[in-house]
């Protein structure tokens, strides 16, 4: 069974969550604005509001009216291995 397609919203915002946790773009640093990234990659304005809203959804940046949306935080890494943080040293 092959996996559910991925809307356009959730790959924008997993691509900044990347350059996010890239160093790309660090904590602090403005995000471009809203028609730049519709420019930078090729969605409509309605994909990059939503993006935003699911980057501020998970924590990574934060907008301020008039001024523009900015990084606050780095995404959570996959908590895959077991038993990690459970030592008692």
């Amino acid at each position: 069974m092959s996996e559910l397609p991925r809307y356009e919203y959730v790959k924008l915002a997993d691509a900044i969550a990347a350059d996010i946790a890239s160093g790309k773009l660090p904590q602090g640093a403005a995000l471009p604005g809203e028609r730049a990234m519709t420019d930078l990659h090729r969605v409509s304005i309605g994909t990059v509001r939503r993006a935003i809203v699911e980057l501020r959804r998970r924590g990574l940046v934060a907008t301020l009216p008039a001024k523009g949306t900015y990084v606050i935080g780095m995404p959570e890494p996959p908590s895959d291995a077991p038993g990690e943080g459970a030592s008692n040293g």
